[in-house]
This record gives structure tokens, sequence and C-alpha cells, in this order.
């Protein structure tokens, strides 16, 4: 039988302390939450009464259980009002030397039974209980922030974590609502090793100016359905905390330069610029700890006309291939009012393609998104056809097809050859670089790329997608037809992956290698991402559904480009697709999906 918590002691109430007593409050455990000085309790004090008061006037907490949750907790300055409870919860700053000096003193404290935990998210739990005389009860018990919201909780044992006190913790968990995933001391355990290894590559890459921090933000947010953009976190965790989380898991997990925080950061934090908190941080905001975000000298201004920047009037537009995404591109431009020609090679392919986007079209107005006059329309501005040559008269051309660059470079030499001066000629390409399709041509400065996301008329992103000799104009009717066609359009440089790619699939690729090492399984780690980060998917069913062959095509083309070791794929992954096991498509990939 575990053991029945009657009273725990929370030790700092920051915003995690004081959420981390506020769950423990409104499961019907007594606290002790402490402070250092009178002004700090009336901080964290101010913060959960805060958080209750939300809760209550949003209607997910009764009065009477606010006033009942406020009256278990007692507010105390100093350690020594914890000397009865039966767990202390440490949630102070990240720093080994400060946890240190708390946990020998609890260890002077508390009882001789009592468990001590850290809510740390990067540091040792190890070099934290040896500061104590008994490491045997000493545990990680790591919240997401905010903690009332956030299900996950990473329960983190040392190799001389008593069994018993990871099971009375386990059963602790389960009476608060969360899930727990246990776990062994390893620097960033699950989420923060996966997810700060993304943060820090997009930090980069606004670094690098390779895209704006909008840009950036927006690129995973629709293209992965992300609830936040990664500068938009980092803003949110502290670029401070997160430097500091960078730092340890750098020294700690081997020297990862995934994991060596990008310069910008420090210079950031060097200069006060530490997010939310202070005010400005990537963005900037209405004062220190708003989210609300205000205009800066970065910020794109909204009045900007595309035809000012030197936009071409695109009216006919050009849609070359016959799969899945020509088809869906087909049907975005011609429900956007664009008049279309759609070439596929034969007939035949034509006669599939029609059907396909009839199918489509049909299926928005039986959902009620489209009316059947709308449908039609659709439907009569698109011209089918098997010969290149009917797009000596179009303003744009999108290539849709097989991702060989062979084939799409002798496509565009026969575009250059048929089109008229100044057509804009897109590549959908998601990972070949669009350059060499460019040189394809005896006109580079009009090429771009256009990448749309599967299934187009659905995902609301498209890459665009430049050159080193793209021409300005030419970005720019990119980026008024994505406008035109209602998508987003993010704009950056032809570098293996993009955006969304080129930020995916390395944490893809990091999830398998944890899971390679045996550090968890797949099912844990899909939980910690899901329940601790807020994403979709767990990184293991994304694999399944993109299918594992893919995946490790992309990863190789990122390592190949960027020589980055952290990207070099995981072994694992090439021995599946060695195996024949590529995901849902064959039945098996990380999971058998022949039993579902």
């Amino acid at each position: 039988m575990a053991r029945e918590f009657t009273s725990v002691g929370v030790v700092g109430l920051g915003t995690m302390g004081a959420g981390i007593v506020e769950v423990f409050a409104r499961n019907g455990v007594d606290v002790v939450a402490v402070e250092i000085s009178a002004a700090a309790l009336e901080r964290g004090r101010a913060t959960l009464t805060g958080s209750t008061d939300r809760a209550v006037t949003k209607g997910k907490l009764a009065e009477a259980d606010r006033d009942a949750l406020l009256a278990r907790i007692d507010w105390q300055v100093g350690l020594d009002a914890l000397h009865s409870v039966d767990l202390v919860i440490e949630a102070v700053p990240e720093h080994l030397d400060l946890k240190q000096r708390i946990f020998a003193e609890l260890d002077r404290v508390c009882k001789p039974e009592a468990i001590l935990a850290t809510n740390t998210s990067s540091l040792s739990v190890t070099e934290i209980s040896v500061a104590t005389s008994r490491p045997n009860q000493v545990i990680g018990i790591h919240f997401f922030n905010p903690a009332p919201v956030m299900k996950l909780v990473e329960v983190v044992r040392t190799v001389v974590t008593s069994a018993d006190v990871v099971a009375d913790v386990e059963a602790l968990c389960a009476r608060l609502g969360k899930v727990d995933v246990t776990i062994s001391d390893r620097a960033g355990f699950i989420a923060n090793a996966l997810l700060f290894g993304y943060l820090n590559h997009a930090v980069g890459m606004f670094e690098s100016h390779y895209a704006t921090r909008e840009d950036i933000d927006a690129a995973m947010k629709l293209g992965c359905g992300l609830p936040m953009g990664p500068l938009a976190l980092m803003d949110l965790i502290g670029l401070d905390t997160a430097y500091e989380i960078l730092d340890t898991m750098y020294r700690r997990g081997g020297r990862d330069r995934r994991h060596a925080p990008v310069p910008l950061i420090k210079q950031m934090v060097t200069a006060g610029l530490l997010g939310r908190k202070s005010g400005r941080g990537f963005y900037t905001y209405e004062r220190p700890g708003s989210p609300v975000v205000v205009p800066d000298e970065q910020t794109p201004a909204a009045t900007e006309s595309a035809l000012a920047d030197g936009a071409r009037a695109i009216a006919k537009v050009g849609v070359v291939g016959s799969g899945t995404m020509a088809t869906g591109i087909i049907e975005v431009f011609a429900k956007a009012g664009y008049e279309v020609v759609s070439v596929t090679r034969g007939a035949e392919k034509s006669a599939k393609v029609f059907e396909a986007v009839k199918t489509s079209l049909n299926k928005g107005v039986v959902r009620g998104k489209l009316s059947e006059a709308d449908r039609d329309a659709a439907l009569g501005r698109i011209n089918w056809s098997a010969t290149l040559e009917h797009l000596a008269d179009v303003d744009l051309v999108v290539e849709a097809v097989v991702e060989e660059l062979s084939v799409k470079k002798a496509l565009f030499a026969s575009l250059d050859e048929i089109c008229k001066p100044g057509v804009v000629l897109a590549t959908t390409t998601s990972s070949l670089p669009v350059i060499d399709v460019a040189m394809a041509t005896q006109r580079p400065a009009d090429v771009v790329g256009l990448h749309f996301f599967n299934p187009a008329p659905i995902m609301p992103l498209v890459e665009i997608v430049q050159t080193i000799r793209t021409s300005a104009e030419t970005t720019a009717t990119a980026r008024a037809v994505c406008a035109a066609l209602g998508k987003t359009g993010v704009v950056c440089g032809d570098r293996s992956g993009f955006i969304v790619n080129a930020l995916l699939f390395p944490y893809l690729n990091d999830a398998v290698k944890m899971l390679e090492a045996s550090y968890s399984t797949a099912d844990d780690i899909d939980h910690a991402m899901k329940l601790g980060c807020g994403y979709p998917m767990g990184p293991f069913e994304l694999l399944d559904v993109v299918g594992l062959d893919v995946s490790l095509a992309i990863q190789r083309e990122l390592y190949l480009e960027l020589r980055e070791p952290g990207f070099a794929p995981a072994p694992l992954l090439e021995h599946l697709v060695t195996a024949g096991y590529l995901g849902r498509k064959s039945g098996r990939g990380f999971r058998d999906h022949t039993r579902r």
C-alpha cells in the first residue's frame, strides 16, 4: 500500500511553486507554503490567489471550493515550518548550489521518514540528493507550467532512490489527477531534452537572419499544429531560465552542440531581455509580465502593399503534376478565383485528377463549407491538358511532380522555353535545393520555392523559399499569391528542410535516439511531449504517420548539408527502414498498426 500524504511542504513560491501549492490544495492536501522573506511570501500568495480568482471567474472553480482550497494553505517564512510534513517539494531557481543548501537544511529540519523532492527541470537529482543524509528518500517531481493545468509529471529516480519512494510518488501523482512518467536521472529528462534542442535551433535560425521571428513562429504553429512558436515560447519560459537549462544539458549531456546555447541567448540575458517577465525578449510586451505583444522596430508594417513591393499581377496559373499535392494545389487556386491550367502526363491522369478535385469539392459542399454554385464555378475555372505548351500564356507555374532533382530540372528547362517572360516559376519541393532547379533555366531570378503542406486545401502554411538569385519582385509576388489564397506565407532561404522540416526532424531524431538508449518507452516519450508541451502528436505517433522512410530521407539531407553531428540519423531509424517497418503505410513502424 502506498503511503498517505496528509501534508506537504512547498519551498519557493514563484510561478511554478505557487502552481504546485494550488495543485495539492485543490486535491484536499494540506500545504505548508514557504518562502525566504515576508515580501516573497506575499508575492507567492498573490500569484496563487490571482490564479484561483481567475478560475472562479471562468466558472472552473466554485467560490466555496476556492475558499476551502485557500484554507488548506499555511503560509510561512523559513524552512523550520516544514518539521512535520510528509513530503517537501523544492521549486527555487535552477542553481545547483542553492538547491544543495536547501536540501541540506531540509534534511536537518524534516522528520526522518519525510520524502524530499526537487522540481528541477535540468539539474542532477543525484547531485542534489547527496547534500542530505537520506539520498534514498530524494526524488525528482517535475511539474510543468502552469502546474494546475498541465497533466504531465516527470518522476525522476536516482540510482539510490528507494523503490517504495518511487511507488509512493507515482500513487500521489494519480491522486492529483496527473499522468506520470518515471525515468532515471539524465540531463533534461524527457521533455526538456527534446524541447530545448529544438528551441535552441530556432534561435540559431533567427540569429543568422534565415527567417524573421514572426515567420519562424508562424511556420511551427501552422505547419506542425504547435500551441506556440519557439521564440514566443522562449519568451514565456524566460531567456535566463532557458540559458541555464541549455547550459546544464550541454555540460551534463555529453556536450552535444545541439544544446550549446546560441550566443544570442547569452547576449539577450546580459542585456536584460529576458522575455515576458522583463517586458522584452524576442518580442516586446505591453509591460513586464504581460502576455500582450506590442509592435516594435522589428514588427512588419501592417500597411505593406504587395503591389508596392513590386509584386506582379497573377490571373492564370499552371499546375504541373498529378499526385495528391498537385490535386490539392489545383483546388486551392481554383477556389480562390484563379484560372488554372492543369498539366499531367496523359488524358488518363487528367481524368483521375479531375475526379479527385471534384470529390474534394463535393465534400466541401456536404460539410457546408462551399456552396454548389462556388463548387461549379471552381471546376469551371480549371482547364485540363496533357501538354506543357498550354502553359505559354500563364502568369505563374507551380510544379508538383516527383521529388527527383533530375526530373524537376528537366521540367524547368522546358518551362523556360515555353513560358512568356516575367512568369514566376515555383517548385513545391520539400527537400531539394531550389537553386539547382532555378539554374536549369535562363531566368533564375523568376524561380522560387512554394512549399505547400499536405493536405493543401486545409493546411494554412506555405513556405516561400528564395534562393540567392530570386528577385525581390518574385518573392513579393509569391507573398501576394499566398495572401490571395488565404494562406500564411513565411519567407526563408534555400537551405535543407527550410523552416518546418529543419526544426521538426532533428527533434524527431532526438526522440528516436532517446528510445534507442532505452531511457524511456515510446509511449512515455509521446505522453511527455503531448501532455508536457501541448504537442498534438507525440514524436513516435508522428513518425509513423509521416513514414519512417520519408523521415530518414529528410534527416539524411539535413545531415548532409549542415554536417552537424547531432543531426546524424539515429541507427534505430535506419534499421527499422531497412527492415521494412515504415509506419502506418506498411502496418508497422514504432508501433504495430495491424492490430488496431
